[in-house]
């Protein structure tokens, strides 16, 4: 029987620059029929886990001995190792050139996934033009038509909207009968049905493990994720918040519209968001949520080929870009794979006073006091000194949203915040969201994925769906061949 086994192995994984995280005296064993899921709270170690079983990690002692043939890795970690080095190259890679690359590819089950999946209309674009979930599909699509023994999925649902996470899991449980899984994740309801050894991990270990499990285990189990929630307060805003015109809405957006040589991707967008009206955005992969996200920060160039009023100022007629991104706090996967400066964490937080990638301004006392307030609410006051590339990913993302929120901005935008955030973090989140609605001194703008992750408070939606151009429908017709 194919299998790999850890015995007493320490070694470590680089994480970026000198960066490493250390693996100590693992003892574990992953037998050929056997589903995995690893479970714990940001920083536990579930990714290096994952990552150091396929080999991915340095040895230095101990044991790694594997029979499994061709093992497979998908995480954020290799996204964002993709996203660097095309960006660093003079001629970005074609999604054909990625996914064709292997010679272990089976290239008629690669077409199935394609197709189920609804990629097959991105296979000539440039990586660096895929949204955070047509990147996620075309990670999964290489992997799992790679006739692998063994995959580990580091949250392989994060970033996709609502049907491809739903034709994901399907194409998962059709795998499952050859191809063995080791899924890394931080939320319960994603666990595949399949699944039959459930592993909790703290401080790098195995801390417990249940084979099978029955329900009552289950839950014994899952109680170990969940914390006990105090009443969240929000710290006090460090000046006078922006006050509009009670008549004016802070972002006007008329019969907008974003193309790209003959692709359009909405077209004839209409949108007002009035002060303290919170909305939720809600599109399909590709569907234009962040290009329309961009529009109003003014990080899409088409802004100024529409007619769009931000915060009393028309695109276009000699405002800065700094006259409009002082009034808003933003987090999306985008800015925190672009947020790679190895600042502290308290720095992290004060740099959103600033709206930079970094630290380069000297922080009042009270930002000071009020970045360190921020800092408790999120239970990472003992870590307010370590580099922010050190941290987990789970722990970034709780810098970084606490960092859009930090100036009681006019307009909050939260473009999938939750994920990579455990069950007890992303509750956290979601109920700090909701304090910030209820404050009435922001106005958001909520960009989510998950249905069961609604937010009291927010009452309209815009959907993407509702702007596309005639021709997307052909484009959107799922397969349900077998695999």
């Amino acid at each position: 029987m194919r299998s790999i086994l850890l015995q007493q192995f320490s070694g470590y994984l680089s994480t970026g620059g000198s960066n490493r995280y250390y693996i100590k005296d693992l003892t574990w064993q992953v037998k050929q029929g056997e589903h995995w899921v690893l479970l714990g709270g940001n920083g536990a170690g579930k990714s290096a886990l994952g990552a150091t079983l396929i080999g991915e990690a340095k040895q230095q002692s101990g044991q790694r001995h594997s029979t499994f043939n061709n093992l497979q890795l998908v995480s954020s970690d290799l996204q964002k190792q993709l996203l660097s080095a095309n960006r660093k190259s003079d001629k970005p890679q074609k999604v054909t050139d990625i996914l064709f690359s292997a010679p272990e590819i089976n290239r008629d089950l690669c077409q199935q996934l394609i197709t189920a999946l609804n990629f097959d209309a991105l296979l000539n674009r440039n990586f660096t033009d895929l949204s955070t979930g047509e990147t996620r599909k075309l990670l999964l699509i290489k992997a799992l038509s790679a006739n692998s023994d063994l995959v580990v999925l580091d949250e392989p649902f994060d970033g996709l909207d609502t049907e491809s996470a739903r034709q994901l899991n399907r194409l998962l449980k059709q795998l499952s009968t050859h191809t063995f899984f080791v899924f890394v994740l931080n939320r319960i309801d994603e666990i595949p049905a399949f699944v039959d050894h459930f592993a909790y991990v703290s401080k790098g270990l195995l801390q417990h493990s249940l084979v099978k499990p029955c329900a009552a285990k289950r839950a014994d189990l899952f109680k170990l994720l969940h914390l006990e929630h105090t009443s969240i307060t929000i710290p006090d805003s460090p000046e006078p918040t922006f006050i509009s015109n009670v008549n004016a809405p802070l972002v006007k957006l008329t019969d907008t519209h974003v193309r790209y040589g003959e692709q359009t991707i909405f077209e004839n967008l209409n949108w007002a968001i009035k002060q303290h009206q919170h909305w939720q955005l809600t599109g399909k992969n590709g569907s234009g949520k962040t290009c329309l996200l961009n529009l109003i920060t003014g990080d899409n160039p088409q802004c100024y080929n529409n007619e769009i009023e931000v915060f009393g100022f028309k695109r276009g007629t000699g405002e800065s870009i700094w006259d409009i991104k002082q009034h808003i706090g933003y987090i999306s996967n985008t800015l925190h794979l672009q947020y790679r400066v190895s600042i502290s964490a308290l720095n992290t937080v004060i740099s959103g006073f600033f709206d930079s990638i970094g630290l380069y301004q000297q922080a009042s006392e009270l930002q000071m006091r009020l970045a360190k307030q921020w800092l408790a609410l999120i239970g990472l006051s003992d870590k307010a000194n370590c580099a922010f590339t050190q941290l987990s990913y789970g722990d970034q993302r709780l810098l970084l949203i606490v960092r859009a929120m930090v100036k009681h901005p006019a307009l909050v935008i939260l473009d999938e915040p939750c994920l990579g955030l455990d069950e007890a973090n992303r509750q956290r989140v979601l109920l700090l969201i909701e304090k910030v609605c209820a404050a009435k001194t922001s106005t958001v703008i909520y960009v989510n994925h998950h249905a069961a992750d609604t937010i009291k408070g927010i009452e309209h939606t815009l959907k993407m769906e509702d702007f596309k151009p005639t021709y997307y429908e052909q484009h959107t017709a799922h397969s349900e061949s077998t695999i």
